[in-house]
């Protein structure tokens, strides 16, 4: 058979693999033997497995459509889906697998495994199957998914290189099926002939010259010396009973309406036509298609007789280069047939559609359309005859794995750890060396009054770009994950108490100190106008990073995954439960490829639902910028307190209401809008009222209360600590409140209330600190901190791109402390440089 044909056919076995998922055992029955058809069991009392619904689902062409795609055309969430693989597994498709399960379990659908083999049946080695066992139960701890194993399917067929070889081809598939089943994968395995009508298929392909006299012998089920229909099209090929778990039969119209057309593709087709009434039911009898009558049907003898539930796999073609009925009859026509043969077959309990355009050697090598859910007209009338069954079992059926949940599992709750008395402990030295830090800072501004900080401008605190540089070279430390003392510094003595919420506090404390500069300039209207012109900017630039982070991963010898995707650590929010599991952070990212791409992917991207997880606060920095001015309106109004009153009602009604002010977009999972945004008001009105406030927390009381807030504060955190250090109850608090005091209030992600006192805590503590001692730290570190804070926004949109680097560099030991110092000097030292030449700045916003 020439090589298209091969292919096509090969495909259009992999659909048989979309099907279902079962509750129920399967019973073991001696294996039909390979020289003499199975005589007829008795069906007085049949053992069966339960159902629970048929499930339907598709086999898409993966290269152009995806599971969102087509849950949006059909309007239901199928029960399974199917991902073809090369076996054994290579690159390409474990890169496929990878993408398929991460999909497919953002449905909590199943997923059909159809391994195809690019070897000899002869050739593959129990370490493959071992192989492809280890990634299965991987997928399966990772995301819950059912997994049906569906070996080199159609090997009754001689379109396929591994077809009519009854010999090597069930010892393959015994190794699989034992290597799976003694694995913890719960997946189950799926034997799928290809319908028998037309066997051997001589006038297909005539591949039966090349076959092994003992394989001869044992597709010879009649011994007359022969292979003809008279023989068993099934038998030869069926594996031991126990190896098998699930049976299928792939079943699909090709739309040439005699039943004699069935044997072969020498019968060209010339129009499209419905199929006729009862073909299916025929079919299903063993009857459709033969010349000679057949004893037993597929059905009775390998579902009923083995106790197997059955996975049909169908669908019909269409050529719109050709005359005749239109497509609506002939795929309705298929479809509905299948459909009303359900309840007369009740272990037909999953049925899956061919859901691609391709090639057929049966259409005279034409592109024809295999698909259900093309158009509107088509979807519509087939969810109504899938739903009108009743029978139908829909998605999801298992845990679903959402791209909400993998953007939220980027901010892991416990860095590199996963005990909370160790973190709270950091939180607990970090807080104690702030207030020493603050109390020592009373006693140098009056013995070195020298090393003040000139207060005297306006315009710029260069205290602030101080604090915002230090802090972006803790991100993008944080983010180039080594080992050095950068990294340690960054996850320990400051990631435990602070982090990205001081990066957004500044942030607005920045853009409420300038406003009034820039009112000045050109008036309230103007000043309004710059402000969304930067946050179409920062839009912009938030699309362009996206779209120039997958178009590197296209690059040979690039892997995008480092930030394309995420794997879970175990100390997110999913705890150790998760460890391992793969996140896709660029949903439907590749149907952007599409021309024209869907319109769900386009929505996705606009609305940043994808994106390299170090990036994704930026979309939360273009939803303040768009509110920014509105806020100035109003705290220029002196209606500060109706600013933050509102900021807080928000951020309480997030609490009791969290799914009440979601957005779609990739931020939101990890900095919810409502919350993070309490944060940035404070800012607005501390940066805009920055020199009353000042005055007013310098003056006697002022010093005061502060002092209370940061020794009180600290010295109720060592307090607590020592009695569950020392074993003593510090009364009045209960004893064991210190070890569950990070879990009930200091999380990262969800902005609670010990992260809040923590910001003020820090903010306070390092102004007084820079202020009285400005002049030996600018010395010391102003040339680094200060340039970078300035610009600090840009320095985190281009940090992205050295985070990609650093991941691709071959041989790297993130382990290693002096490699992880190296490069993070390296990194710092050309951001630092980049931002001196003023590189790109026309371009990025700072």
């Amino acid at each position: 058979m020439r090589r298209a044909v091969r292919r096509t056919a090969a495909v259009v076995g992999a659909a048989a693999a979309l099907l279902v998922t079962i509750a129920g055992p399967a019973w073991a029955a001696p294996a039909p033997s390979a020289s003499t058809p199975t005589p007829t069991p008795s069906r007085s009392a049949p053992t069966a497995p339960t159902s629970d619904g048929v499930r339907f689902g598709p086999e898409l062409d993966w290269g152009v459509d995806g599971p969102d795609g087509y849950r949006t055309r059909l309007g239901e969430t199928p029960a399974v889906y199917s991902v073809r693989l090369a076996y054994p597994l290579d690159a390409r498709s474990i890169a496929e697998w990878q993408r398929a399960a991460v999909q497919v379990a953002g449905q909590g659908a199943g997923l059909v495994l159809t391994l195809e083999p690019s070897v000899d049946l002869a050739a593959l080695t129990a370490g493959d199957a071992a192989e492809f066992n280890t990634r299965l139960e991987r997928f399966r701890a990772q995301y819950g998914t059912d997994q049906f194993v569906r070996f080199a399917p159609e090997m009754n067929g001689s379109w396929v290189s591994w077809g009519q070889q009854p010999t090597a081809y069930v010892q393959a598939f015994e190794q699989v099926a034992d290597t799976v089943h003694a694995g913890t994968s719960a997946a189950e395995t799926v034997w799928s002939p290809s319908y028998g009508a037309g066997y051997p298929f001589e006038r297909a392909d005539g591949r039966l010259d090349d076959i092994t006299a003992r394989d001869r012998a044992a597709i010879d089920t009649d011994g007359d010396g022969l292979i003809t229909e008279a023989d068993d099209a099934y038998g030869p090929y069926f594996p031991d009973a126990d190896s098998v778990d699930r049976v299928g039969l792939s079943l699909y119209y090709f739309g040439k309406g005699e039943s004699a057309a069935a044997a072969g593709r020498d019968v060209p087709l010339e129009l499209n036509t419905a199929p006729e009434d009862g073909e299916v039911a025929a079919r299903l009898d063993e009857r459709w298609g033969y010349t000679s009558g057949q004893r037993e049907t597929f059905y009775d003898r390998f579902a009923v007789g083995e106790g197997k539930p059955m996975l049909l796999d169908t669908g019909a073609l269409y050529d719109f280069g050709r005359e005749g009925d239109s497509e609506l009859s002939v795929k309705r026509g298929w479809w509905g047939q299948v459909l009303a043969e359900l309840s007369d077959h009740p272990l037909i309990t999953g049925v899956t559609w061919l859901e691609v355009v391709r090639e057929e050697a049966e259409a005279g090598g034409r592109e024809v359309d295999w698909r259900a859910t093309a158009n509107r007209e088509l979807a519509s009338a087939l969810r109504a005859d899938l739903l009108s069954t009743g029978l139908v079992r829909w998605g999801p059926v298992t845990a679903v794995v959402t791209p909400e949940q993998g953007s939220a599992a980027t901010v892991q709750v416990r860095e590199g750890g996963g005990d909370p008395n160790e973190e709270m402990n950091w939180i607990t030295g970090s807080a104690a060396v702030l207030a020493v830090a603050f109390l020592a800072s009373g006693i140098i501004g009056r013995a070195l009054p020298k090393w003040r900080y000139d207060d005297t401008s306006s315009s710029r605190d260069l205290r602030i770009d101080m604090l915002r540089g230090f802090i972006i070279v803790v991100v993008v430390v944080t983010h180039i994950e080594l080992t050095s003392p950068f990294a340690f510094a960054s996850l320990k003595v400051v990631g435990a108490i602070t982090g990205a919420e001081l990066f957004v506090l500044l942030s607005g404390i920045v853009l409420g100190m300038v406003f009034p500069a820039a009112i000045a300039r050109g008036g309230e209207w103007p000043a309004a106008l710059a402000a969304w012109a930067r946050a179409r900017k920062q839009y912009l630039v938030a699309l362009a990073v996206i779209l120039l982070v997958f178009a590197i991963g296209f690059l040979p010898f690039v892997d995008a995954g480092a930030v394309t995707t995420f794997t879970d650590r175990g100390t997110g929010e999913g705890g150790t439960g998760d460890t391992g599991r793969v996140y896709d952070l660029y949903p439907n990212g590749e149907r952007l490829l599409d021309y024209p791409p869907p319109w769900y992917a386009v929505r996705q991207f606009l609305l940043l639902e994808m994106g390299p997880w170090p990036f994704n606060i930026m979309g939360l920095f273009v939803v303040l910028s768009l509110a920014y001015p509105a806020l100035m309106w109003l705290i220029k109004r002196r209606l500060w307190w109706l600013v933050l009153a509102l900021s807080w009602g928000v951020y309480v009604l997030h609490g009791i209401v969290p799914g009440a002010l979601r957005l779609p977009s990739q931020f939101d999972a990890v900095f919810p809008l409502a919350l993070w945004q309490v944060l940035f008001t404070h800012g607005l009105v501390i940066g805009y009222y920055r020199r009353r406030i000042i005055r007013a927390l310098t003056t006697l009381p002022g010093k005061i209360g502060v002092g209370i807030f940061v020794v009180g504060y600290a010295g109720i955190l060592v307090y607590l600590w020592a009695g569950q250090a020392y074993g003593f109850t510090p009364v009045p608090f209960p004893s064991d409140l210190y070890a569950g005091l990070y879990d009930s209030g200091y999380q990262r992600i969800f902005l609670e209330w010990g992260r809040l006192l923590d910001l003020p805590l820090v903010l306070v503590c390092s102004y007084a600190v820079l202020t009285v001692a400005w002049k030996p730290l600018v010395s010391s570190m102003g040339w680094l901190w200060i340039p970078l804070g300035q610009a600090s926004l840009y320095v985190f949109i281009v940090h992205v791109f050295f985070v990609l680097a650093v991941a691709n560099i071959p041989g790297l030991d993130r382990g290693s402390f002096w490699q992880g110092t190296l490069i993070h000097s390296v990194v710092i030292g050309i951001i630092l440089f980049m931002v001196r030449k003023r590189f790109l700045f026309s371009v990025i916003p700072r």
